[in-house]
C-alpha cells in the first residue's frame, strides 16, 4: 500500500517539475542576450539557436573572421562585437556597446562561454604563467565580464549563465583549466545568492567531453611535448618518455568517447535562458551525468583509485 503511496507522489513531483521546466518566459524576441566566446563550439551553435527562436543576440566573437561568419549564417537581429576577456580595456567597450544596444530594457541573458584549456599537462611540467594563461581566459575573465555587466542584467532582472565543467567536479589533470572551472563553479554558487533578492536566477552548465576546439586531441597532443620539451633533464629523468607517450595515448583514447552533439549542451544554456523556472545547474551529456558527477560524491580514496587505474606510470616510482 504505501509503496503504491510513495510511487503515486514520486510521479506527481515529477510531473510538477515537468510541468514548471516547459513553461518560458514571455516576449522573447525583446529581450537582449550576450554570448562570450561565438567564434566556434558552443558559443557559435547557441547563438544560432537563440537566433532562431528570435531573440536579440549579442554575439562576443575574438576574431573578425569568426564574428563575420557567424553573420552570415544568422539574420539581421545578431549583431556581433569583438571581445578579449583578458583586457579590461576591451571589457568596458563592449559594456558601453551592450548598454547603447538595450538602453532601459536592461541585459535579459548573460552567457559566460569563452574558455581555454591550453597550456595543461602534469603540474611540475608547468610554470606559473602557463596557469595564469587558462586563469586569466576561464575565470579571471568572466568574473570581470559579469561584474561588468551585472547593473544590466539586474535592471532586467535577468539571467548569468556560466559555463563550467564535469572538471569544475573532478579534477584528474593538471593545469589551470581544472582549477579554472571549480573557481566558476563557486563565483556562480555565490553570485547565486547575493543576486536572489534582485530577481537575478544564476546558472551552472557542466558539460561531459565534447568534440571542441577545446578538446582538440591534435592540439593537446603539441602542448604537451612542447611543455616536455622545456623540463629539465631531472625532471625528464623522473618521468621518463614512456609516460609522456602513455598520456598522448590516453588522450587519443578518451577522444574516442566525445559526443560531436554540442546541442545537448546549448539546449540546457538556452533552457536556461528561456524557462521561467530555470535549473541551478545542468550536466550536459551522458558522460557527465553517469560517470562525472556520480564519481564527485565518492570517496577522495576511491576517485584517486580510480584513475590511478588509467594514469601512465612514471619512470621513477617511491
Amino acid at each position: 500500500m504505501w509503496l503504491y503511496v510513495a510511487a503515486a507522489l514520486l510521479g506527481l513531483l515529477l510531473l510538477r517539475r515537468w510541468h514548471r521546466e516547459r513553461q518560458t518566459v514571455p516576449r522573447l524576441s525583446e529581450r537582449h542576450v550576450l554570448i562570450t566566446g561565438c567564434d566556434s563550439g558552443f558559443g557559435n551553435l547557441l547563438a544560432r539557436q537563440l537566433d532562431g527562436r528570435g531573440l536579440r543576440v549579442l554575439a562576443a566573437c575574438l576574431t573578425d573572421t569568426g564574428a563575420a561568419q557567424l553573420r552570415a549564417a544568422t539574420s539581421d537581429r545578431l549583431q556581433t562585437v569583438l571581445l578579449d576577456v583578458t583586457s579590461s580595456k576591451s571589457i568596458a567597450d563592449v559594456t558601453a556597446w551592450v548598454r547603447e544596444r538595450v538602453g532601459d530594457q536592461g541585459l535579459w541573458g548573460l552567457v559566460n562561454n569563452a574558455g581555454i584549456a591550453i597550456p595543461t599537462a602534469p603540474n611540475e611540467w608547468l610554470t606559473k604563467e602557463d596557469f595564469v594563461k587558462v586563469l586569466d581566459v576561464n575565470l579571471v575573465g568572466l568574473v570581470e565580464v559579469t561584474l561588468s555587466l551585472l547593473p544590466l542584467v539586474r535592471r532586467a532582472r535577468g539571467r548569468v549563465v556560466h559555463v563550467a565543467s564535469v572538471m569544475g567536479r573532478v579534477s584528474f589533470f593538471g593545469g589551470g583549466y581544472c582549477i579554472s572551472k571549480y573557481g566558476v563553479e563557486a563565483f556562480s554558487d555565490s553570485l547565486r545568492l547575493e543576486m536572489r533578492n534582485f530577481g537575478v536566477k544564476v546558472c551552472v552548465i557542466e558539460p561531459g567531453y565534447f568534440k571542441t576546439m577545446i578538446s582538440d586531441v591534435e592540439s593537446l597532443g603539441k602542448n604537451f611535448y612542447s611543455s616536455w620539451e622545456k623540463l629539465p633533464e631531472e625532471i625528464k629523468a623522473s618521468y621518463g618518455e614512456g609516460y609522456l607517450r602513455q598520456f598522448v595515448a590516453m588522450l587519443k583514447l578518451l577522444q574516442k568517447s566525445y559526443s560531436s552533439n554540442l546541442s545537448l549542451v546549448t539546449n540546457c544554456m538556452e533552457h536556461a535562458l528561456t524557462s521561467l523556472h530555470p535549473r541551478s545547474r545542468y550536466s550536459a551529456g551522458w558522460d557527465a551525468k553517469l560517470l562525472y558527477l556520480p564519481i564527485s560524491y565518492l570517496p577522495s580514496a576511491l576517485t584517486d583509485a580510480l584513475f590511478t587505474l588509467f594514469y601512465p606510470k612514471p619512470a621513477e616510482k617511491a
